[in-house]
């Protein structure tokens, strides 16, 4: 049986009008100075006179509003988290001047300005009014702007086994996610993160907010997860990445208004692509890792956020996957057992996705795996941002077909129906 895949039509690409409202830290320059650079602005603002102020403020407002909601107290959530650091006296400060002093401690971040890539998706919360064949889903995907920083950004779609998909369509503003009120900016360890209550899922933006974060939150594999007492709850790994040393990281989230981030410890979590199975087996959960940097393994642990070394179970069998291996998100189960999508590199650093299928029963043993690359990069589909690669974080099973959003050239984003049918016969 051939291979039946269909794309379509849809595609996303990078897009530099998307912006959001994020700190402008000064703290990088000159660390030693005494008062810093934030202190100097600080006092610089203070000494303007009141008519100045309200000049200044008006102009950002005049300037900015249109493009964002609630900069009032984005501004003056700033200059708090500016004062409390600085032991700023905030009741000799007015109201106009903090949030002046806000305002200059801002920026207009365009977060998905280099590229958009790596998509992963996975059913909707809410299910409510759709038909028996069609499933509401949130798709994440990695979005890099200045600085090559990366983010998550959310959208919500509806997908049909008749191979329909629409995606809802962006707010005409996006936010960003901030910290849960009352807690303090953390140097590294776990935090929880809010989207505004007045936002929608879609055009919702994480950005780091760690030190271990600070240069990107890369490639979130996400899946709605059952444990053992039948709770449900959204569990995303994704790799942490601090401008020197990578670590990965759960996303933990039970209704994506607010998001846990929390590092996970463990010999295993200091490596890239760590992909979660949807349930527990016996108490425990399963991971699929590349803690060698070039193998897959089945990884056990009783406790999610802590990963010690595995079980190899693939190794680069084929030319197309002769550099490297890794998972192109969690498994999807299947009657005949466990769908693993793979990425392997081959010559030239051309990236290409196959297909792997695990015992359902005991996912270290491997059933079978395509001989051949379902999908690689061609035509059109070379060029971009890192040319020759496709590449996706997740998929999931609509129907008869597995529901697949792939990076293209980490450039757009692309959709595909892939016959279950005619992927397992490609499976030997």
């Amino acid at each position: 049986m051939m291979l039946e895949i269909a794309q379509h039509p849809l595609r996303l690409y990078a897009d530099p009008t998307r912006v959001v409202v994020r700190p402008f830290n000064l703290s990088w320059h000159a660390r030693d100075a005494a008062p810093s650079r934030s202190a100097q602005l600080v006092y610089r603002v203070l000494a303007l006179d009141r008519r100045s102020v309200r000049a200044e403020l008006a102009m950002v407002y005049q300037d900015f509003a249109s493009r964002h909601w609630h900069m009032r107290q984005i501004f003056t959530k700033r200059f708090g988290e500016v004062s409390s650091q600085l032991g700023l006296d905030d009741d000799a400060i007015s109201d106009e001047q903090s949030e002046l002093i806000g305002a200059y401690l801002c920026h207009e971040y365009s977060y998905a300005s280099a590229a958009l890539m790596n998509p992963s998706i996975t059913l909707h919360p809410d299910q409510s009014g759709l038909t028996p064949d069609s499933f509401r889903v949130i798709m994440t995907a990695r979005a890099v702007g200045e600085g090559h920083i990366s983010s998550v950004a959310f959208r919500e779609g509806i997908v049909s086994a008749d191979r329909n998909f629409e995606l809802m369509p962006l707010p005409p503003l996006a936010t960003a996610a901030s910290l849960a009120p009352g807690q303090p900016v953390r140097e590294s360890g776990r935090v929880t993160v809010c989207r505004d209550e007045n936002s929608t899922i879609s055009g919702t933006v994480l950005f780091p907010v760690t030190q271990a974060q600070a240069n990107g939150l890369e490639d979130l594999r996400i899946t709605r997860f059952h444990n053992e007492a039948g709770d449900r709850e959204w569990l995303g790994t994704y790799t942490a990445y601090s401008g020197s040393v990578i670590q990965s990281e759960l996303l933990r989230t039970k209704d994506f208004r607010s998001f846990d981030l929390v590092p996970m410890r463990g010999a295993a979590a200091g490596n890239k692509g760590m992909a979660l199975f949807p349930r527990m087996f016996d108490g425990e959960y399963l991971m699929i890792g590349r803690q060698d940097g070039e193998n897959l393994y089945l990884l056990r642990s009783r406790d999610v956020t802590e990963w010690q070394s595995g079980v190899q179970i693939l190794t680069a069998q084929y030319p197309w996957e002769f550099v490297q291996i890794g998972n192109c998100g969690p498994p999807i189960e299947l009657d005949e057992g466990w769908l693993l999508l793979t990425h392997g590199v081959g010559a030239m650093r051309k990236y290409s996705i196959g297909a792997v299928l695990l015992d359902k029963h005991d996912p270290s043993k491997v059933l079978g795996r395509t001989a051949q690359p379902i999908l690689s990069a061609a035509d059109q589909d070379r060029e971009g941002y890192v040319p020759n690669v496709v590449y996706t974080c997740g998929a999931m099973r609509v129907g008869d077909d597995i529901f697949m959003p792939y990076g293209v050239a980490d450039s757009s984003i692309a959709f595909a129906f892939i016959s279950i049918a005619s992927l397992l016969a490609q499976i030997t």
